[in-house]
């Protein structure tokens, strides 16, 4: 009952009392008549709901929202439906899919119903129509995907899944605005596996960029080799820097060959660089006669 009936049938009651004890009982009886009607008749239903009512066992209107009568004894009030969006969690436990796998899937689906009528008289219980559909619509989506779509793809199994359960549900007054696929739990024994390939991939890629730099260092080197075998002095002079370089840090001693010591001499270096000037030159002069 209503605030609004319980407040009059209240003032009712109390106005019979007031009536049978100070005027005639007689004078009460027809109040507390009035207020039992008002209480059976008087409804109020809120935005939100939808009254379907029937009168003699056929429909006779769907009201609400706002206030309303019905004639008591023959109108009765068989559905209040809600209209507002309701969700609805379901499952699938072990389903396998295309290619043999089982997984536990959970979803959720947004809906509303629509038509307050045909989600009254079309179906006994359509909270619970609506759970077996969802369910029997995301094991044979399971059935019909395969894991790797499944687990990359969620955007179409959630716009699939949608689509089969709206169709399922329309004739009932129900409208699916959303059907959303919060996880996909996979075998341990699967997880691992599938850890394993992907570290391997992992492994793979990064050989193949360790090769690739190896070879781009190697071609680098080629090219320095190159330069320093038409040029002995920038290569003695490197030599001379990758030992400076190496001495600057305190405490280290550092043993070279006396060998090196003799091609490190500036003299010897000078030497070089003023043959390797000179033989162009003797390769361009004529030959004696």
């Amino acid at each position: 009952m209503n605030p609004i009936t319980s407040s009059l049938v209240f003032v009712l009651v109390l106005a019979g009392l007031a009536v049978g004890q100070w005027a005639s009982l007689y004078l009460a009886v027809p109040i507390f008549a009035v207020a039992a009607i008002i209480a059976m008749s008087l409804k109020m239903a809120n935005v939100w709901q939808k009254f379907v009512i029937l009168r003699m066992g056929k429909l006779q209107s769907v009201k609400g929202p706002g206030m309303f009568t019905i004639i008591p004894v023959l109108d009765n009030v068989v559905a209040v439906i809600d209209g507002r969006i309701q969700t609805t969690a379901f499952n699938a436990e072990q389903a396998l899919t295309k290619d043999t796998v089982p997984v536990n899937v959970d979803a959720i689906i947004f809906w509303h119903v629509h038509d307050a009528e045909k989600a009254a008289l079309a179906i006994t219980n359509y909270r619970e129509a609506i759970d077996r559909v969802a369910q029997t619509s995301l094991r044979e989506m399971i059935g019909s995907s395969m894991l790797a779509a499944l687990l990359s793809d969620r955007k179409d199994a959630d716009e699939k899944l949608k689509n089969e359960i709206g169709a399922k549900t329309a004739p009932w007054g129900i409208t699916v605005g959303s059907v959303e696929i919060r996880d996909v739990a996979l075998p341990e024994a699967l997880q691992d596996a599938m850890s394993r390939q992907a570290q391997a991939e992992r492994e793979k890629q990064a050989r193949v960029i360790l090769g690739s730099a190896e070879a781009a260092i190697a071609g680098k080197f080629v090219e320095a080799a190159d330069i320093y075998a038409g040029h002995p002095g920038a290569l003695q002079l490197r030599a001379m820097n990758i030992i400076y370089e190496t001495t600057k840090e305190r405490g280290a001693t550092i043993l070279i060959p006396s060998s090196m010591v003799d091609t490190l001499n500036p003299s010897t270096t000078l030497a070089l660089a003023f043959a390797s000037k000179a033989a162009p030159d003797l390769a361009l002069a004529p030959p004696p006669a």
